[in-house]
């Protein structure tokens, strides 16, 4: 069984490349599309303590119903915010990765980087074109 686990959504760039770069460590992280199959609320409540950051931290904006929902309002508390978060799993911004190092939600790809217990194996370039690993395994750019 894997020891890196990622929420994933297969139509966002920075999660597709976040998950190629976990897997040019040598790793097969387990993959769970979140918008498929959602973590229940502990689950969430859990990454969010992990990654020390708070539940606005990880509300996605664009593509969402943010804006609609009104959810940058300050009255909206943590426990009503994973309330929008559980109607609506588009809210959560990704991906998250869990590993025996640390959780980050890895924006921009790079971050993941910091956490993934193996080097990585070979060069890797994003989609976009933009290198992160040159052919001796090492960061082209460092992530913001």
């Amino acid at each position: 069984m894997s020891t890196v686990t990622i929420y994933h959504n297969p139509a966002c760039g920075t999660s597709r490349n976040t998950l190629a770069l976990i897997r040019n460590s040598g790793e097969e992280p387990q993959v769970i599309e979140y918008l498929k199959t959602p973590p229940d609320r502990e689950t969430l409540r859990g990454l969010i303590a992990a990654m020390g950051c708070s539940v606005r931290d990880v509300l996605r904006r664009k593509g969402t119903p943010f804006d609609e929902l009104g959810l940058g309002a300050a009255h909206w508390n943590d426990e009503q915010l994973l309330d929008f978060i559980g109607q609506h799993p588009i809210l959560m911004n990704r991906p998250i990765v869990v590993t025996p190092l640390g959780t980050r939600l890895c924006r921009p790809s790079e971050w993941v980087l910091d956490i993934l217990p193996q080097a990585q194996r070979g060069a890797f370039t994003k989609e976009d074109g933009e290198p992160v690993i040159n052919e001796q395994g090492q960061r082209v750019k460092t992530a913001p």
